[in-house]
């Protein structure tokens, strides 16, 4: 993460993904699970950032494969969990182009594989950057799941929350 950057200071609009985030190419974590560099150079080359002002984190539209982040958030989250849902979305896109229903609605959540694969990267790197078990599930905990499969998530990632 040391050489992760952030230019939070962009007004709405697209972007060229290293003009909003750069440093990613050092992420071990990503490098390990999209294991063709040239897919690797090419997603971090190629891929479009639209800052919005819609309320919410950050996600991939479907269509295209672009990352949609809301400006709020890119303005406001601590640097290590922008880090981590980039890396988060970063395997989605890869996923995206490897023909995968990233909103696959025959599974919940916290069950469904392009989810799990992504939030294991995400995991993977955070425990990479020294974070503690309890700051990881802190990062994992979303409100639009349950306590029950926030619960479910932490124990399919193997992540001990201490709790």
């Amino acid at each position: 993460m040391h050489t992760f950057r952030v230019n939070r200071d962009l007004p709405e609009g697209r972007y060229r993904l290293r003009e909003v985030f750069s440093g990613l190419e050092n992420a071990e974590s990503l490098r390990k699970c999209i294991d063709n560099s040239g897919i690797l150079k090419k997603i971090l080359r190629e891929t479009y950032v639209m800052l919005t002002p819609e309320t919410g984190y950050m996600y991939i539209n479907d269509k295209d494969g672009s990352l949609i982040v809301s400006l709020d958030y890119l303005r406001t989250a601590d640097e290590h969990y922008l880090y981590l849902d980039v890396i988060h979305e970063l395997v989605h896109i890869k996923q995206f182009f490897d023909g995968k229903n990233l909103f696959d609605e025959a599974f919940s959540y916290v069950e469904r594989p392009t989810e799990i694969e992504a939030y294991r990267v995400a995991v993977d790197e955070a425990r990479k950057m020294g974070m503690s078990e309890e700051a990881i599930a802190d990062y994992l905990y979303v409100e639009w799941v349950t306590r029950k499969e926030y619960k479910q998530l932490l124990k399919t990632l193997g992540v001990n929350s201490g709790s």
